[in-house]
């Protein structure tokens, strides 16, 4: 009576996680920073706007959004990526959808053929990853091609290094730049590559911009940007963002999905059988951040400040290096588990072993197993009392 694919979905981190401290007191009081969960306080625009379109909570949304809320997608995507006003239609390349973990994995859904003759298509995600990725590509009955993104490849993969035949088969590869966990960012080169294959090889390429905004020096390049200077063409190209990290409101579940309008087209349709569409005070909260990029100015302010007290407790120790972009630590600490469980004891901190974010490869070699990875999501004074801990525990 069950669908049989998900008994292949391999363990979720944090229920693994749980398991894994599962009898082991904290020796100080728990601090977790082992979610990606922001606990910036929210721009009060979201509650004015909520109570101003208390009324709208009577009504069902349009599942494409409002025309203001894609409008101020549109405005966005043009001032964060210097577009060209007439590249981006609000109507026809623009959805807005209920946060982007649903959306990454609902493309899978959409632009993986189930009917095909000869051997599976290929889903190609990087090694660590977002686990949506993998569920995505198993519940649509795709192969799993991991791509190691490790040090020695700038924690990105290494497009040269990928099996042609891989790329033959592959109907959708997902990217995320500023990379989860590691923090690295797609150079504008990679980018340019990336898109050739992908048209080149007739697959989706999903790229989760969600971290975009959170940056340390420069800004990330986006795959848009990209795309407008090939004079506009998104053939093959979506991007996903959402304001979980960029305005601190996960709770919100508010993102967009924005590029080739075949493929939005296409998505619209099989979200209207199957997906939540985002309530109208919310898409009217969505509206005033999209329009909004001070609170978000001063919200990169804060992470950077947080990865500055990183750097002060680690300096050179534990591969520490200041993550581009994105809010996390990802640190070598030799065994993961033991390193995880060790914080946890002597400290109360709970982080993550990075093998839990990483897929065993066919040689039997996991490229998290060595890190751990570390949200720097509280103010700055708890943030500087959890890393002084983990530091701590590593050092005894």
């Amino acid at each position: 009576m069950f669908n049989a694919r998900l008994d292949q979905l391999p363990a979720y981190p944090f229920p693994r996680l749980a398991t894994l401290l599962d009898g082991i007191e904290p020796g100080q009081p728990p601090l977790v920073m082992s979610i990606g969960e922001p606990q910036h306080e929210p721009p009060a625009m979201i509650t004015d706007a909520m109570v101003k379109h208390a009324s709208l909570w009577h009504k069902y949304p349009p599942g494409a959004g409002t025309p203001e809320l894609r409008d101020a997608i549109k405005n966005w995507l043009d001032r964060r990526y210097n577009l060209p006003a007439d590249m981006i239609n609000r109507d026809d390349h623009v959805l807005p959808v209920a946060g982007t973990r649903e959306a990454l994995y609902l493309i899978a859904t959409t632009v993986i053929p189930q009917d095909q003759p000869g051997p599976k298509p290929k889903v190609l995600l990087p090694n660590p990853f977002y686990q949506v990725y993998c569920g995505a590509a198993v519940l649509n009955d795709a192969e799993m091609v991991p791509l190691a993104a490790g040090p020695d490849n700038g924690f990105m993969p290494d497009l040269d290094q990928i099996d042609p035949s891989d790329l033959d088969a592959c109907a959708l590869f997902f990217l995320c730049s500023p990379a989860n966990p590691q923090g690295a960012i797609a150079s504008r080169d990679y980018l340019e590559q990336i898109i050739a294959l992908a048209r080149k090889h007739d697959f989706v390429l999903a790229m989760d911009e969600c971290y975009a905004d959170i940056y340390d020096r420069t800004a990330p390049t986006g795959a848009l940007e990209i795309c407008a200077g090939q004079g506009g063409n998104m053939d093959n190209i979506l991007v996903f963002h959402s304001l979980s990290k960029r305005s601190s409101a996960p709770g919100l579940r508010s993102g967009f999905v924005a590029g080739d309008a075949k493929i939005v087209k296409r998505f619209t349709a099989l979200r209207s059988y199957c997906s939540a569409t985002v309530p109208m005070p919310v898409m009217a909260a969505s509206t005033m951040l999209w329009n909004d990029d001070a609170h978000a100015e001063a919200n990169r302010d804060l992470y950077r400040a947080k990865i500055d007290i990183a750097e002060e407790v680690f300096g050179n120790r534990f591969g520490f290096y200041r993550p581009p972009g994105g809010f996390f630590l990802w640190l070598d600490v030799g065994d993961d588990e033991a390193a995880t469980q060790k914080i946890w004891k002597e400290t109360g901190v709970k982080v993550i072993p990075g093998s839990y974010l990483s897929m065993t490869d066919a040689k039997g070699n996991n490229p998290g197993k060595r890190y751990i990875r570390i949200a720097l999501v509280h103010d700055l004074e708890t943030t500087r009392d959890g890393l002084t801990r983990i530091a701590q525990a590593l050092d005894n």
